[in-house]
């Protein structure tokens, strides 16, 4: 298929980039060097990031000596930075003739600077990006001994985590007050929402991680369908020189956790392959009628592989991955708090699996050679999520499967612009057991989708950065039968197309050294999922849809030991899709129809602070700590056409389990053999709903809460590893959802083999 199409790729880009002088010159140079520390002494494994002329900035790690070389550059200017963990130096401008050797000084720094994959069309280096993105390092992740992906969110700002309960149960996320189908998850490039935007985060993998990047505000332009609200991207390790891992823990609850991975690269040949499996026995003890809990255990198994190629004289670069995820939980309804009185009791029957399974091709190829400025990517990708759901009244499952493709090219006009355009493909498909045509039994709900997207990026200097972003799709449902024995029956829905249209521009300034503005716009929108179509006679209902802004700045102190962030936001819903009822008979003639609308706006302020200390023989100490504040207000705003709100909503009520007030302070301290970290998460109240009927039994406040987790590690020797920790510690009563109450006390203890690392 390359062959086939580049002819015509080359035919199109010389006309449009012709007068940039594409071609690269036959006298590229190299560029090595050495990045050494504080103190003189060489860093292993730090990241060298390269910009210039090329179509995204190049990637080098040092050795165990801190050296470094990257070949085939062309003759030019380049921007050259370096970080390793708690250290990063300035950008150091490096003019290319011939070959080059330069050397990089590290200072103690809570800035690291990396490579972001989600922020735009192409990666970018994290100090250029003018939207809020959170970087979380895997060293951090392995620290705090964390193990699912909603624990490592819970300390990012404009984030709100809801669980169900312990662990393996339903978790969802609130991106700055959106709903929790508004945010997109990634792992590795490939979906994990299901159809619509759904999403539970328990059902994604968090197994041998190498970062996981947190991006909020609208990124449809970016991403389409799902990300009206954010995007969470999950990247595995890959690269890096070959490691292994086993790891064991039990603890409270007769928990049990195993898991293995293996990661390198040698000779541009690089795997990653890993595996885990937990089991809980969950709650046991005493519901509020005083029956006993006997149906909340869970257990799951979760695999990754990936292999890839790349060349780097040439830029190639090809990967193959597969994911898969298979767990079985119990489901005991709401046992909890029962503000109506109505505790129908414990339910020891009814039980959820879920098995998830994607993969994915991706294919980079550089025109010209690893700098060249002109870069072809292709994607595809495949994954199908079941569902399957047993209780006293039968079974139910469900399906979701999708098909993706994406085309993009990536062009360097010169230094300081850049330039990204292609095509993305995407089809879907939605089943129930209680999505039906009559007697034909069960229909797949199906859905294409077909963008075109363009970005432009232009870095005036090195202080300016102006990004800007379009995507206009084609939304397409194939036609659906009705259901004329439903309780409300379903009409014929012919064959429907729509158009989106989603623009988004930011930008970013350096005032003074240490000192940084930014600021973003723009739009986003959310389809409809299977039962919203299903369900509703309105053949018409559109997409969801926002409006999203914001303002930052950064601020260094302390020569970058100190780094603070604090950024105002405002999002605006409508469109929202509900049901109609009898109080708004005259606005609308359908049983659902996007007439509602809701706002979010609030600030985040975040800062962390590093310091090293020497502890003799050569040893050193790395103290971290972090903080974060989120200050969220949300309105449920009148529906159109009327001056009220949907039953039992009213004008002004807050959007349910969005706190007004959260934060979270966390303290790491690590050193050769030894590491201890510290968690204070603090939730502030809620509006919930009743646990038994949701909105419609009535809205009661639920009470904030705050939690303390506490944990360590010790290395014997260099490759075993042995680590504790406690969770609540002081074992509070509290409800992330009204009705399922949360963990008490838990402890956990464990071992870690590990070779390489």
């Amino acid at each position: 298929m390359t062959v086939a199409i580049r002819p015509h790729l080359r035919a199109l880009l010389f006309l449009f980039t012709s007068h940039f002088s594409l071609l690269t010159s036959a006298d590229a140079a190299g560029l090595s060097g050495r990045v050494v520390d504080p103190s003189g002494k060489p860093v292993a494994n730090a990241a060298v990031i390269v910009n210039g002329a090329t179509a995204a900035p190049l990637l080098a790690r040092t050795d165990g000596d801190g050296k470094f070389a990257i070949a085939s550059l062309e003759p030019g200017s380049y921007s050259v930075v370096a970080s390793a963990p708690g250290l990063a130096s300035s950008a150091q401008a490096v003019r290319i003739a011939n070959d080059a050797t330069i050397e990089i000084a590290l200072r103690i720094s809570a800035f690291t600077e990396t490579l972001v994959v989600s922020a735009a069309q192409i990666d970018q280096p994290l100090s250029r990006i003018p939207d809020s993105v959170t970087v979380i390092d895997g060293r951090e992740i392995d620290a705090r001994q964390q193990f699912t992906l909603a624990s490592v969110l819970r300390s990012v700002p404009g984030l709100t985590l809801q669980q169900n309960g312990g662990p393996g149960t339903v978790t969802s996320l609130f991106t700055r007050g959106g709903e929790s189908d508004y945010t997109l998850v990634l792992v590795d490039g490939v979906r994990a929402n299901a159809f619509g935007g759904g999403l539970d985060l328990s059902q994604v993998p968090v197994q041998d991680v190498e970062r996981i990047e947190v991006l909020r505000g609208s990124q449809s332009a970016l991403y389409g369908s799902d990300a009206i609200a954010g995007v969470v991207q999950v990247v595995t390790r890959s690269a890096g020189r070959p490691s292994a891992q086993a790891q064991v823990e039990a603890g409270s609850r007769q928990m049990r956790r195993a898991g293995a991975a293996t990661s390198g690269e040698v000779n541009g040949f690089r795997w990653q392959l890993g595996a885990n499996y937990f089991e809980d026995a969950g709650f046991t003890g005493t519901a509020a009628n005083g029956q006993s809990v006997s149906n909340d255990d869970a257990h799951g198994a979760q695999g990754a592989a990936s292999i890839g190629w790349r060349h780097p004289a040439r830029g190639s670069d090809l990967q193959a991955s597969v994911q898969y995820v298979d767990t079985d939980r119990g489901s005991p309804g709401a046992y909890g708090s029962d503000p109506a009185r109505r505790y129908a009791g414990v339910d020891r029957i009814s039980r959820g699996t879920t098995q998830r399974v994607a993969g994915g091709v991706r294919m980079m190829q550089p025109w010209f050679g690893a700098s060249s400025r002109v870069r072809q990517r292709v994607e595809l990708d495949v994954a199908d999520y079941d569902l399957r759901f047993v209780s006293a009244f039968g079974a139910s499952e469900g399906n979701t499967h999708r098909a993706h493709a994406r085309v993009q090219t990536d062009v360097s006009a010169n230094a300081a612009l850049g330039f990204s355009g292609g095509l993305e493909w995407l089809a879907e498909s939605g089943r129930s057991t209680f999505i039906k045509a009559g007697s034909a039994g069960a229909v797949p709900v199906e859905r294409g989708v077909l963008g075109l997207f363009a970005e432009t990026r232009w870095n005036a200097t090195n202080r300016a950065t102006l990004t800007a972003g379009v995507r206009g799709e084609r939304i397409s449902r194939e036609a659906l039968r009705g259901d004329p024995s439903a309780f409300q029956p379903r009409p014929d829905f012919p064959e429907e197309t729509i158009g989106s249209f989603n623009p988004k521009i930011a930008g970013a300034w350096m005032v003074r050294d240490g000192t940084r503005l930014r600021g973003s716009f723009g739009t986003g929108m959310r389809p409809p999922d299977a039962f919203e179509i299903a369900f509703t006679d309105n053949s018409g209902l559109k997409p969801e849809r926002s409006k999203s802004g914001e303002v930052g700045l950064s601020q260094a102190f302390a020569s970058g030991a100190v780094q603070i962030d604090a950024a105002a936001f405002f999002n605006s819903y409508t469109d929202l899709i509900i049901s109609v009822g009898r109080a708004f008979s005259g606005v609308s003639r359908w049983r659902t129809d996007n007439i509602s609308n809701a706002r979010a706006r609030g600030a985040e302020l975040s800062g962390a602070w590093l310091a090293h200390r020497g502890l003799g023989a050569g040893r050193t100490g790395l103290l971290a700590l972090r903080a974060s504040y989120t200050f969220l207000d949300t309105e449920i705003l009148a529906v159109k056409g009327s001056s009220i709100a949907q039953t039992p909503y009213t004008v002004g009520d807050r959007l349910l389990r969005r706190p007004r007030h959260s934060g979270a302070i966390d303290a790491t301290w690590t050193e050769s053999r030894v590491s201890a970290f510290a968690q204070l998460q603090i939730r502030g109240e809620t509006l919930d709903a009743e646990p038994a009927f949701g909105p419609t039994g009535g809205l009661y406040r639920n009470p904030g809460h705050t939690v303390m987790n506490l944990g360590g590690s010790f290395r014997p020797v260099k490759t075993i590893e042995v680590f504790a920790r406690a969770l609540n510690l002081f074992d509070r009563d509290y409800e992330e959802v009204l009705g399922y109450p949360a963990q008490g006390r838990t402890a956990y203890v464990g071992a870690r083999v590990a070779v390489g690392r």
